[in-house]
């Protein structure tokens, strides 16, 4: 096994969502050992849709696949207490518990920050939950779409005469993981320095309120909101469709307005009406129907390859079969062949960054269910097989 930057770093994973688990993934792909801690049922990420090949099986679940790259998994019941006490004799032999649940869930089962503390008090425990530990909000439940609303970035995206837009996926669960692991890194590199430990405290809102920072800053600053998109004269503004799928077009970079008018293939664009940018911006719905027009017979790859000659900000969106495929990923290994003892091989999105000391490193798919219970309570704590028996019978495992 490859050495990694958190190399020897011990992680406790309670976590059951994509925050929690996107975030001990990251740090399971750059060297921590990482033990996914799991109710007997299975965490209710290995519920979540969509399944391999529509097969509703808990070794199956797409997003458990992918959250748990590089990592072990036992199981453990904290409602009994017996699987308490078996939590407990873990803490002194880990670096870093990672949590989602209710603020104060823990705490009431006597596992809370400050009773894990008094075991080990080099600990650092993160906890990445909806609204944060404390604060009005904290006890409310949220999931993707609500963090989302309620960070802000739902109230600029969208068209001027529509309801406010979701992206698609779930991209206020991964900021709230990145941020974790971020977090969790620089609490590491202190325990490191100092011996101390700390809580680390992740609000997901926060998390993406903060992406929207110029957007915050324009109201108390200037009295301003950044208004959604109009529908249609926004300049490039949205996606346009052209012989087989969409592209992006921007003015700026290293074009100039004639280059990008050449470009579109259209003696109209070379008019006064639009060359002058004041002038441009009132011709806003004409320049749309002309630059439609102009590629509606060309396709998008064709389209691309001239706009990087031309120095153009341009993209091309992508469909998932190709992206699957693109060239600029594949140079940069960023998908990985897995082999699931259930599921087989297949590939997944793996290397969000490389150090070029230690890069991403791929060890073992997702584990399966209770899959390390011997090597973690046996091997590990010196249970016999006898106590793993009598725990998994009394639902304490």
């Amino acid at each position: 096994m490859a050495h990694g930057p958190l190399d020897g770093v011990k992680v406790l994973d309670l976590s059951e969502d994509i925050a929690g688990s996107f975030c001990t993934r990251l740090l399971a792909d750059y060297g921590a050992d990482v033990l996914k801690l799991e109710p007997p049922v299975g965490a209710a990420l290995r519920r979540m849709p969509p399944f391999f090949r529509d097969d509703p099986h808990p070794e199956k679940s797409l997003f458990f696949l992918a959250m748990n790259l590089n990592k072990k998994s036992a199981t453990i019941n904290l409602k009994t207490a017996a699987g308490r006490e078996l939590f407990r004799d873990l803490i002194p032999h880990v670096d870093v518990v990672v949590e989602s649940y209710r603020p104060g869930y823990l705490a009431d089962l006597g596992l809370g920050y400050a009773d894990l503390e008094a075991i080990n008090p080099g600990l650092v425990m993160t906890s990445i939950t909806p609204f944060g530990q404390t604060g009005p909000y904290s006890q409310y439940a949220g999931e993707e779409i609500v963090n989302y609303a309620m960070g802000l970035i739902m109230s600029i995206s969208g068209l001027q005469d529509r309801e406010p837009l979701k992206h698609g996926g779930f991209q206020a669960q991964y900021e709230g993981g990145l941020n974790g692991a971020a977090a969790t890194a620089m609490a590491l590199f202190m325990q490191g320095n100092t011996g101390e430990g700390q809580h680390i405290d992740v609000s997901i809102t926060e998390c993406v309120a903060s992406t929207m920072m110029a957007t915050q800053t324009m109201y108390p600053f200037i009295g301003a909101t950044q208004p959604r998109r109009r529908a249609s004269g926004s300049n490039f503004g949205h996606p346009m469709a052209c012989e087989d799928g969409w592209i992006i077009v921007q003015t700026g970079g290293g074009a100039t307005w004639e280059t990008i008018a050449n470009f579109f293939r259209d003696p109209r664009l070379h008019e006064e009406r639009f060359t002058d940018t004041a002038e441009r911006n009132r011709n806003g719905e004409e320049l749309d129907r002309i630059v439609l027009e102009s590629i509606s017979e060309r396709g998008k790859w064709e389209l691309f390859t001239e706009a990087a000659t031309s120095r153009m900000l341009f993209g091309l969106v992508q469909t998932p079969s190709e992206l699957a495929e693109c060239p600029q990923l594949e140079s940069r290994d960023f998908y990985r062949e897995v082999d699931h003892p259930v599921i087989g091989k297949i590939r997944v999105p793996a290397a969000l960054f490389n150090l070029s000391l230690t890069p991403y490193q791929y060890n073992m798919p997702a584990p399966t269910l209770g899959q390390h219970n011997r090597e973690i309570y046996v091997d590990g704590l010196g249970l016999t097989p006898r106590d793993l028996t009598v725990l998994r019978q009394t639902d304490a495992i």
